[in-house]
């Protein structure tokens, strides 16, 4: 956390903050839209195609901000030779297991 003397940590998406919340937005109004469907009985498998829709949404956002975190975080570290750069790639590898998993 920041102090009041610390300046923020740059992020590898934090320039295009914007567009990533824009996404987010996005997939949150199809999320309630699916809580719509449910409410107006929609057949199951109108529902099923926009839940797949709807995490392909979200993994395409994770990927974005995986790329970003790998390109900046994990760059930086690994070429500044400091001593979490090992830890930033394990971090790395983590997520993506995950998102694999997922």
């Amino acid at each position: 956390m920041a102090g009041p003397d610390r300046v923020p940590a740059m992020r590898g998406y934090t320039s295009e903050k914007d567009a990533v919340q824009k996404r987010l937005r996005r997939i949150e109004g199809q999320i309630r839209g699916l809580q719509r469907m449910v409410d107006e009985d929609t057949y199951c498998i109108d529902i099923l195609t926009q839940i797949s829709a709807a995490t392909r949404a979200l993994e395409s956002v994770a990927l974005h901000l995986l790329e970003d975190h790998m390109n900046h975080c994990v760059r930086t570290a690994v070429a500044e030779g400091t001593p979490d750069a090992d830890a930033k790639m394990a971090e790395a590898a983590a997520a993506i297991a995950r998102l694999v998993r997922s």
